[in-house]
């Protein structure tokens, strides 16, 4: 059974990943998570014995700098990105604005915001701290992720609305399709209950 270390040490033993945790880190960004299907997809092609790793849409950098709101400043954090490391499809976005575009309460912290990502599997979050050691964030912990279960996350539960992006993002994703094993959750899995 995989753990927070055992993560950390695949995580580590992936040159990519670590060339892109230190990349990131070199922008010096406030409260930032490299997080979702970077570590996601990795755990469920180690869990499922892949010895290609599967190709990621996008990799998510997060950060939250309230003070500045401005989308541009993300694009330009996203050149910077891509001068470091052009074949990698960067994705930045400041946490202390998303909360507008997905019409919610404003976020009190990056680690907040992926505590309300759709998935449990999903809100997870890695990066590099002040002494270069590789740390995680997991506001849900690491059983639904480990035991290959597509949850949605409590706040995805709360009302119809958010139900639906899950069941929407369950079908578009179509995450059983690359790993098998994957046992998906509907909000009805949790409504009855």
């Amino acid at each position: 059974m995989l753990n927070e270390e055992t993560i950390i040490s695949i995580i580590k033993d992936d040159q990519w990943m670590m060339e892109i945790l230190q990349s990131v880190r070199s922008l010096n960004l406030p409260d930032w998570w490299i997080c979702a299907g970077f570590v996601r997809s990795k755990i469920w092609d180690a869990l499922h014995h892949f010895t290609e790793r599967t190709p990621l849409p996008d990799v998510d950098v997060i950060y939250f700098a309230p003070a500045n709101t401005d989308e541009f400043a993300e694009k330009k954090l996203e050149k910077e990105l891509e001068f470091l490391m052009p074949h990698v499809p960067w994705s930045v976005k400041n946490e202390a604005r998303m909360h507008v575009k997905s019409k919610m309460s404003p976020y009190s912290s990056a680690v907040d915001a992926i505590s309300k990502f759709p998935e449990t599997a999903t809100a997870l979050g890695v990066k590099l701290d002040e002494k270069k050691q590789v740390i995680i964030t997991v506001p849900w912990g690491i059983d639904d992720l480990v035991n290959l279960k597509v949850k949605p996350t409590p706040f995805f539960t709360e009302t119809k609305e958010r139900a639906a992006i899950y069941e929407d993002r369950i079908t578009k994703k179509n995450w059983k399709e690359t790993w098998n094993k994957l046992k998906i959750y509907h909000i009805h899995d949790f409504i009855s209950k």
